[in-house]
């Protein structure tokens, strides 16, 4: 797997990925121009992405009524310099009468992650159930 990531102008750059384009840039108050994630953030989305394609999958291939899927993805950065991240929380809800089932499907995901396998050992992984989507938790927070 290879990817390329070019030059656009003075802090922003493209990443081409397959077919796909994505900026990358730096926030205004850190003399970026916001057009596009920083970094980080994209770490963030692909392993949060790399979970959601995973649980995806196996509610597919079980013919699950699982809907809904949510994905929250928390980076812990460390207090030291140079900031690094220390730990990740992912915090997974959907649509389903079946806990149980969620949790096991959850598991099967975190198992198949390419990302997850690969920062584990390095970084604090916690993956936690709620009874509803993030989104419908925080809505009400």
């Amino acid at each position: 797997m290879k990817i390329e990531i070019s030059q656009i102008s003075a802090c922003t750059s493209a990443a081409r990925l397959g077919s796909h384009c994505v900026l990358i840039d730096r926030p205004i108050e850190k003399g970026g121009t916001a057009q596009g994630p920083m970094g980080g953030e994209l770490f963030l989305a692909s392993v949060g992405g790399c979970f959601m394609s995973n649980i995806l999958a196996a509610i597919r291939s079980r013919d699950e009524n699982v809907s809904n899927v949510r994905v929250e993805v928390t980076g812990i950065l460390t207090d030291s310099s140079p900031v690094r991240y220390s730990g990740l929380e992912l915090t997974v809800g959907a649509d389903t009468s079946d806990r149980a089932l969620l949790e096991h499907l959850v598991e099967i995901a975190d198992r198949g992650c390419i990302m997850m396998n690969t920062l584990r050992g390095t970084l604090d992984l916690r993956v936690r159930v709620v009874a509803e989507s993030p989104a419908k938790t925080l809505a009400r927070a």
